[in-house]
């Protein structure tokens, strides 16, 4: 992605964040300056003056929990898969992102100041219901309106919100509401940090610096209350927390990956994202990790997986085609999965516009029949 184009999806988000506010500090996906940008465009461009991912870094945790302002780009990121008591399913993803719009603190005499942008994607996926609703809010980093501390931990954006524990991030509580749609869900504490890529450093491409530090909490147990269309039902289910910040995560040649959080029921998970280069091909950055039930990590690299796209679905609205359905494979550990949507449209049509949604995954793994759920995440698909 080339420094402009940055700087250009840089300074729409700002625009709306960093003049005029509303009364409570925020803005909704309403505003039309914003619409069209996809998500990848903030990942490249001029890293003058932010850290780097460059090497692998020791983790503290609960301190790397919080923020790192320092680097551009950081958020933290909550999918999960639920079931009420009479078996209907919910998917939802409460996810914060933090942009820092310059590296420097410009000298202004103003409680509203601050170089960092905040935005939160809420979103329900309803089986059943065939329905799916997403979310958006943008803040300041400013007078308490969006951030994260890690002890005890929180992030937040207006009333949207984690809060978890003293020593670490569960248990935790996430709450979002908007309109008749809401969660509230308790998370419990489940399988231990995996550190992904080289020790917790993610790299995405061979260009030292397009990385990212990535770590991922694959299995936290979830019960609470889902909110669709103003009708609550209590759930019980499962949630993936992953983590990640950087500076520069693109290269010019990649317009987007295809990002797969699965978990099995031979209590595995298995994490994959697929880059893209303009030509259609995959990167060989591309990379993952399959997780043993007792947390060990083994890593994938790009030569390990075969994907193969099954079906597609063209949005209506971007006019984006998707490739919603997939062949997953890991031949070496005898896995061949079938990845399917529960619902065709689950593209976020807010101000960086991408496909996320449930996923439900049967197939095999060795001599046993595996299934299982998970998130599916796409972006950098355009009109055609």
């Amino acid at each position: 992605m080339r420094a402009a184009a940055a700087r250009a999806a840089l300074a729409v988000v700002a625009s709306i964040t960093l003049s005029a506010p509303t009364a409570a500090g925020s803005a909704t996906a309403s505003e039309p300056a914003a619409r069209g940008l996809v998500i990848e465009d903030v990942l490249g461009g001029d890293p003058a003056g932010f850290a780097r991912a460059s090497t692998p870094r020791a983790f503290v945790f609960p301190a790397d929990h919080g923020s790192h302002p320092e680097f551009r780009t950081e958020w933290w990121y909550f999918t999960g898969t639920l079931r009420a008591e009479d078996g209907r399913r919910f998917g939802f993803q409460l996810t914060f992102f933090r942009f820092a719009v310059a590296a420097e603190q410009p000298p202004r005499d103003s409680a509203w100041a601050t170089r960092q942008v905040w935005m939160a994607h809420f979103a329900v996926s309803d089986e059943a219901g065939r329905r799916f609703a997403a979310h958006e809010r943008f803040a300041r980093g400013a007078l308490g309106m969006a951030g994260a501390r890690a002890a005890p931990f929180r992030v937040w954006l207006d009333d949207w919100a984690v809060d978890g524990a003293d020593r670490g991030l569960a248990p935790a509580v996430l709450r979002a509401r908007e309109g008749d749609d809401a969660i509230e869900l308790a998370l419990s504490p489940g399988k231990p940090v995996v550190l992904q890529g080289d020790a917790g450093l993610s790299r995405k491409s061979a260009e030292p610096g397009n990385a990212s530090y990535y770590y991922s909490l694959t299995r936290l147990p979830a019960r609470g209350v889902v909110t669709v269309d103003g009708v609550r039902h209590t759930v019980r289910g499962e949630a993936w927390l992953d983590r990640e910040w950087g500076t520069s995560a693109l290269a010019a040649d990649q317009v987007g990956w295809d990002w797969f959080a699965l978990r099995l029921d031979d209590g595995r998970e298995l994490m994959f994202y697929q880059l893209r280069r303009r030509d259609g091909t995959a990167d060989p950055a591309s990379a993952g990790s399959l997780v043993e039930v007792d947390g060990r990590r083994r890593p994938l690299a790009a030569g390990d997986v075969r994907l193969t796209a099954r079906s597609t679905w063209r949005s209506p609205r971007s006019g984006a085609r998707y490739p919603v359905a997939w062949r997953l494979e890991v031949p070496a550990e005898g896995i061949d999965l079938e990845v399917v949507p529960w619902l065709t449209d689950q593209e976020l049509d807010v101000s960086f516009r991408y496909w996320e949604g449930a996923v439900d995954v049967r197939g095999r793994a060795g001599d046993r029949a595996v299934r299982g759920e998970g998130y599916l995440e796409m972006t950098g698909y355009r009109d055609g």
